[in-house]
């Protein structure tokens, strides 16, 4: 099966209160497992804020180092989960399930592996 990244982006600033979160957290619970029984999971996490990034640049021959994240916006990727599904409609009902859980944006994109970059 072919492995597909679901990124969560997720706006900027202080999350939301407790009672806004706490059934979007129940109801992310409920996706991850029924991505488990499916033996769809294969891996998630959340990502600390993009303040706490540092981006590493190689050019001409130097390593440029800055804090913070590499492109200025207003949302950012949150959060991820790797899943494995049969094909694009099947990992795109995977993503369906996980928006309409958290109410966020999710971005779909296959995974490719042992792919060279020269």
């Amino acid at each position: 099966m072919k492995q597909y990244l679901l990124s969560i982006y997720q706006p900027d600033g202080d999350p939301p209160p407790p009672e806004v979160l706490d059934p979007i957290m129940r109801r992310l619970e409920t996706v991850n497992t029924e991505l488990r029984e499916a033996g769809a999971w294969v891996f998630s996490a959340g990502l600390n804020p993009p303040g706490t990034a540092t981006v590493l640049h190689a050019k001409d021959g130097e390593l440029l180092t800055t804090d913070g994240p590499y492109i200025e916006g207003k949302e950012h990727i949150g959060g991820f989960t790797v899943i494995q599904a049969a094909d694009l409609d099947a990992a795109l009902e995977w993503g369906r399930k996980l928006a309409e859980a958290i109410t966020l944006p999710i971005e779909v994109r296959p995974m490719e592996f042992g792919v060279s970059c020269t």
